[in-house]
C-alpha cells in the first residue's frame, strides 16, 4: 500500500498539542493544588541584636524565619553592616532594631530601609518617661538623648516584647491569635524573671552593692534592682576614656573597698585590667569577678544564648562575686 503524505496533518497536530498545553497551564494556575510541590515561603524577619531576635522568636515561633545581624560578643555601638547584612536586610519582609542610637553606625541604613519595607524600633513601645536621660558628651546632637540599654530592666524589656507582638499582629492578622497567646506566655515568664532578679540582688549586703563594669551599660539594671552601677567608659563604647578615668575609678574602688569588678563579653578587658592593677598597687586587692553579657548574649545553643538565660547568668556572676 502506498502511503500518502498529507502536508496539513503535522502542523495541525502541533497546533492541537500547543493548545492543550496552554489549557493545562491555565487550569494549573487557577488551581493551587495542581502543583503539590509548591509551598508558600515563611516571612523573613531580620533583627539587629541577638536580644531582639530572641524576643521575636518567642512571639512568632515557627511562623517566620528570624535572623540576627549581630551574634555573640559583637558590640552594637561599633558595628558596621557587611555586604551579607545588606543582602539579608534587602531580602527581609520585616526588620526590628533597638533604637535610641544603639546601632549608631547603622542609623542611615535603617532609615533608608524604612522607606521600602516595615522597619520597627522595639524601644518605640516604651514611654519616654521610663528612659534614662543622658547628658554631656554622651548626648550627641540630640540623637543620643536616652540610654539605649533597655533590656537590662526585665520589666522594661517586656514592653519591647509587647511592641514586637503588636507589629506582628498588625502585619499578619491571620496569625494574630497565635502571636497574642505567645506574648501572654512569654510576658508571664519575664514577670517571674524580674521578681527573681530582685530577690537575688537583695541578698547582697547593701554596702557591697556596687557594680563596676567596662562601660555604662547597666544603669537600667541598677535602677530596677537597687544596685549602684559605675562604668569605666561612657554609655557607648564609641566614647573614649583617659588616664583620669582610670585614676578616678581606682580611687572609688579603693575607698569603697569593692571586692570585684566585671568585664563584658562584647568589650575588650584591658581597660578594667588596668584598673585592677592600679588598685593592687595601692594595696587594695581586687579581682575580676567574672564576665557579664552586656550588649550581646552568649553563643547560640547555650543557656546564655537566650535572653532569660543571659539575665540569669549575669545575676549569678554578680551575686557570687559581691555577696
Amino acid at each position: 500500500m502506498k502511503l500518502i503524505y498529507n502536508r496539513y496533518a503535522l502542523p495541525a497536530a502541533i497546533l492541537l498539542f500547543t493548545a492543550c498545553l496552554c489549557l493545562l497551564a491555565v487550569f494549573s494556575a487557577c488551581n493551587p493544588k495542581a502543583d503539590k510541590g509548591t509551598t508558600v515561603g515563611k516571612p523573613k524577619i531580620v533583627t539587629t541584636t541577638g536580644m531582639i531576635k530572641d524576643a521575636v522568636q518567642n512571639i512568632v515561633k515557627d511562623k517566620a524565619e528570624v535572623a540576627s545581624l549581630m551574634g555573640a560578643g559583637v558590640d552594637p555601638h561599633l558595628y558596621k553592616a557587611t555586604q551579607n547584612d545588606l543582602n539579608l536586610l534587602s531580602n527581609a519582609d520585616m526588620v526590628f532594631y533597638n533604637g535610641l542610637f544603639l546601632e549608631g553606625k547603622m542609623e542611615d541604613i535603617l532609615e533608608k530601609l524604612a522607606r521600602q519595607k516595615p522597619v520597627f524600633a522595639v524601644s518605640d513601645g516604651i514611654d519616654n518617661a521610663l528612659f534614662l536621660p543622658l547628658s554631656g558628651k554622651t548626648a550627641t546632637d540630640g540623637k543620643h538623648a536616652y540610654d539605649p540599654h533597655i533590656w537590662f530592666d526585665v520589666s522594661l524589656w517586656a514592653k519591647a516584647v509587647a511592641q514586637i507582638s503588636k507589629h506582628m499582629q498588625e502585619k499578619d492578622p491571620e496569625n494574630a491569635d497565635f502571636y497574642r497567646a505567645n506574648e501572654t506566655t512569654y510576658l508571664q515568664q519575664l514577670a517571674a524573671l524580674h521578681e527573681d532578679v530582685k530577690q537575688q540582688i537583695a541578698t547582697i549586703p547593701k554596702e557591697q552593692r556596687l557594680l563596676i563594669t567596662s562601660h555604662d551599660a547597666f544603669n537600667y539594671f541598677g535602677r530596677a534592682y537597687d544596685i549602684e552601677v559605675k562604668g569605666l567608659q561612657g554609655i557607648s563604647t564609641v566614647i573614649e576614656f583617659g588616664l583620669k578615668d582610670i585614676t578616678d575609678m581606682v580611687e572609688l574602688i579603693s575607698s569603697r573597698k569593692v571586692k570585684a569588678v566585671f568585664v563584658e563579653s562584647s568589650v575588650p578587658p584591658k581597660p578594667l585590667e588596668a584598673v585592677v592593677a592600679g588598685c593592687n598597687e595601692r594595696g587594695h586587692r581586687i579581682s575580676i569577678g567574672g564576665t557579664l553579657f552586656s550588649d550581646a548574649m552568649g553563643q547560640d545553643g547555650t543557656p546564655e544564648g537566650t535572653y532569660t538565660g543571659m539575665v540569669q547568668a549575669n545575676v549569678r556572676t554578680i551575686v557570687q562575686a559581691l555577696k
